[in-house]
């Protein structure tokens, strides 16, 4: 969400006449899109201001402005530790910044807006897209859920969906500037509504798109989840084989009190019906250790889901408090010793599941989207699969976009190698 704001915001300034520099001392604008989600992002914010302190002695006009969840949440920090910061502005006020540089020409104080807007979807304003395979479109902004631990709702507000027709409209002109591959983004995507139909219909609506090679989307929430959605994704090749989906615990005491509305034993049921529609899909999830009041047997509950499900990949995490959640308040908090015990344990596992994954692929031909050039090899491509894993394989005579056909030989890691295989 974070990248397609900041091509948004990329967008914004070029109409109003800015250009890009890539070297920073050149700059007169410099904008830091900002999250909030944890601790360890607001601090990289923080430092990354103290180290920019310095452009704004050597060049007093130079502009500086922190968007976003940041902004929303902490406007007060920052107005009184960083008082050479000029613009502080929320996640619905992009669409305000070339008016507010014209203000901040005629003021020196700060300004400051995080008027959240039940309204504001940015549509028909286009983001300035690097060169590349996939597009990132947001559906909808906000989020309703209300997770005990989560400070989205804050940040971004209440749940709003954008038109289906702006959507298709937005991915249309994505394939016309060379997009081959589409991601739906939300903070609970399958929440989606509209008059016009919902999450489901979207998809279908997307996939159908000319030039749309590739359809994925992020991140759906467990208890939304239903089997139209899951028929969709089996009758639609071009939809991706891959749900990301976010289990937090595998205690049901510790997902009611983080206030995510299933339970252990639904979870694992959805992934049996997931499986049922879509045999082969690839699973990947969220995980947060050290919840507050989380006991050493309901961790060992969160392995045992994590094996039982195998899942591809993972996101693993320390519990962090975010100021204003229900769950800072709680007074059992996990210890940090203790909790980063748990992520160690909880990511060792986690590698052995992604390896015998992995390894399940090894022998099979697999179709790879070439993405770019490897990173340790001008002879070799990189690529995604469907299922959302990296295929390392040597060039021959496919280009960047290119679907291909590849045998997997080997895994390392969570990077699959291979060759190319043709045929006639």
């Amino acid at each position: 969400m974070n990248v397609y704001d900041t091509e948004l915001i990329s967008g914004i300034l070029e109409e109003s006449g800015f250009k890009k520099t890539s070297n920073i001392e050149n700059a007169d604008a410099i904008f830091l899109n900002t999250c909030s989600v944890r601790e360890k992002a607001e601090e990289t914010v923080f430092n990354r201001l103290n180290n920019l302190k310095s452009l704004k002695r050597k060049n007093p006009g130079l502009l500086f402005g922190v968007l976003g969840c940041m902004a929303q949440s902490m406007k007060n920090e920052l107005l009184e530790s960083k008082p050479f910061v000029d613009i502080i502005l929320g996640p619905d006020s992009y669409r305000r910044i070339p008016e507010i540089i014209k203000e901040r020409s005629k003021t020196n104080g700060s300004i400051v807006d995080t008027k959240l807007s039940k309204f504001e979807f940015y549509d028909n304003l286009f983001p300035s897209r690097k060169e590349g395979v996939n597009a990132w479109i947001p559906i909808m902004r906000g989020c309703d859920k209300f997770c005990t631990f989560c400070i989205v709702p804050f940040t971004r507000g209440r749940e709003r969906s954008r038109t289906i027709e702006s959507i298709v409209k937005e991915s249309k002109k994505s394939v016309e500037q060379g997009f081959v591959e589409i991601t739906l983004l939300g903070q609970n995507v399958n929440s989606y509504r509209t008059s016009e139909g919902n999450f489901s219909e979207l998809l279908l609506d997307v996939s159908n798109i000319p030039g749309v090679l590739r359809v994925r989307y992020t991140s759906p929430h467990p208890a939304d989840i239903n089997e139209n959605l899951l028929q969709v994704m089996r009758d639609k090749q071009n939809i991706c084989n891959h749900i990301h989906l976010p289990l937090q615990a595998g205690s049901s005491r510790i997902l009611k009190r983080m206030n995510r509305t299933y339970t252990k034993k639904e979870f694992l049921k959805l992934v049996e019906i997931i499986r049922t529609y879509l045999p082969n899909c690839a699973l990947s999830t969220d995980i947060i250790v050290g919840f507050p009041g989380e006991t050493e047997e309901e961790f060992k509950e969160t392995l045992e889901v994590v094996e039982k499900v195998g899942f591809d990949s993972a996101f693993m995490f320390k519990y962090s408090p975010r100021r204003g959640t229900k769950a800072s308040e709680y007074t059992d908090q996990i210890e940090e010793p203790v909790k980063q015990n748990r992520l160690e344990r909880l990511i060792e596992l986690q590698k052995k599941m992604s390896l015998l994954a992995n390894q399940n692929h090894v022998g099979k031909i697999m179709d790879v989207m070439v993405e770019k050039e490897s990173k340790k090899s001008e002879h070799q491509w990189a690529g995604r699969t469907d299922g959302n894993i990296w295929v390392v394989f040597d060039k021959t005579d496919e280009n960047v976009k290119d679907i291909v056909k590849v045998k997997i030989d080997d895994t390392q890691g969570v990077t699959l190698f291979g060759h190319r295989i043709k045929l006639d």
